[in-house]
């Protein structure tokens, strides 16, 4: 496990159980949620998940199996990869709560074992903001097709990388084409009180450029069908996110 990894894997090991059980309630209650309608809780991105019986689906930085869950409700077979014991124990227990059954990995992406998982998916999915936890974005995207069927999609969704150069106001970050490393809160800590907020460990993170993201799926050998620009939460003009189709 590199440096960065290492570091990232610490922080959300801090205390990310408690958060998923303050911001989605336990998993008994989350589970209710998503039981009521599955494909609601992939949100966005529910057209691309229509008829996966049967399917296997690889949730890369799963996370606490909010999407992992439905997907599975909806008959496909889910393996979830991510770096946090905190995140497996809440999604393990999401989808127990939920009857059904998912597959987590633990580990570094990076060292995802390529004789087991080599040519296996029928989709990949990413989302919610996980790019910026790998320094070498060409060698995961070249990971992530060696583990993908041909034919299969890719489906990835991230934040917009425009998103970090407006602030309050409108007004304009510069740095858009940083291409070194930052330190950073855990993305939960400002869900504690402040006066805890010195215990949590940071993460590390390195940004990329619009055109690094997309230039690296075409560099790995998959071919672009799709890419989409979302505005904020709450209809906002502005970027906000993006999702990418791409296909082996």
């Amino acid at each position: 496990m590199n440096e960065q990894s290492s570091t990232n894997k610490k922080a959300w090991e801090y205390r990310a159980y408690e958060f998923w059980e303050k911001r989605d309630g336990s998993p008994q209650e989350k589970a209710m949620e998503i039981i009521e309608n599955p494909l609601a809780s992939l949100k966005k991105h529910q057209q691309f998940f229509h008829m996966i019986d049967g399917m296997k689906i690889a949730n890369i930085c799963g996370s606490n199996g909010r999407k992992a869950v439905p997907l599975s409700l909806l008959g496909a077979d889910v393996t979830v990869f991510d770096i946090s014991e905190e995140n497996k124990r809440y999604a393990l227990e999401l989808a127990q709560c939920a009857n059904t059954n998912i597959e987590y990995v633990i580990g570094d992406i990076y060292d995802i074992d390529l004789d087991r998982y080599s040519h296996l998916f029928d989709i990949l999915y990413l989302e919610g903001g996980v790019l910026h936890y790998f320094n070498d974005i060409e060698r995961l995207m070249n990971i992530l097709f060696s583990i993908l069927k041909s034919g299969g999609r890719m489906i990835l969704s991230d934040f917009h990388p425009l998103k970090r150069c407006i602030g309050r106001d409108n007004t304009i970050i510069h740095g858009y084409f940083d291409e070194e490393l930052h330190n950073g809160d855990v993305a939960y800590k400002s869900f504690f009180d402040a006066a805890e907020h010195d215990s949590f460990p940071e993460v590390s993170l390195r940004y990329y450029t619009l055109g690094e993201i997309i230039n690296s799926v075409i560099s790995a050998g998959l071919t672009l069908k799709q890419f989409e620009e979302h505005r904020v939460w709450n209809g906002e003009n502005i970027p906000w996110e993006f999702t990418i189709i791409a296909v082996k």
